[in-house]
């Protein structure tokens, strides 16, 4: 393998690994902000005592993830664009938004010097989504806004003696 390609593996790793960290950081100090906004509204929208409540702390957590998945799609466009790969916002915006959710449709693709750095957000975002869903998994249990009372019996259901 020839030196430059070398240099070209380093680099990818090195900034990759910069991303993935600032990523991670970003998304875990997003979800503990939104932690304390749900603690702090959810008690104003009443969600332990109503369905209304509870489906808007829902809008309002899947808002802010959203949020929390843009803005790290916004940083690697950014460093997208601060190497010059893609050449203006659009393509890189759009090149980051395809790769993070790995559809990866391939219309556009980064320089041999970089797909690595692309490969490695198609998995910071995979994992970042994950993590997401986990939140929000919890969040819609601890709200027990999903709960299906069918199963307890009803006290006219009761077998008569």
């Amino acid at each position: 393998m020839p030196q430059d390609q070398f240099a070209d593996l380093f680099r990818n790793l090195g900034l990759a690994s910069v991303m993935v960290a600032a990523t991670v950081l970003m998304h875990f100090w997003g979800l503990i902000v939104l932690l304390r906004l749900l603690n702090h509204t959810g008690h104003r929208l009443r969600a332990h005592e109503s369905s209304a409540g509870q489906a808007m702390l829902l809008v309002l957590v899947v808002f802010g993830i959203f949020a929390l998945h843009t803005a790290e799609i916004w940083l690697y466009a950014a460093l997208y664009l601060g190497l010059g790969t893609l050449g203006a916002l659009e393509p890189a915006l759009y090149f980051s938004t395809v790769t993070f959710v790995s559809l990866g449709y391939g219309d556009l693709t980064l320089p041999p010097a970089w797909r690595l750095l692309g490969a490695i957000e198609a998995a910071n975002g995979v994992i970042l989504i994950a993590w997401s869903a986990g939140f929000l998994h919890t969040v819609t249990t601890r709200l027990r806004a999903l709960e299906h009372n069918w199963l307890k019996p009803r006290p006219d259901d009761r077998p008569e003696s």
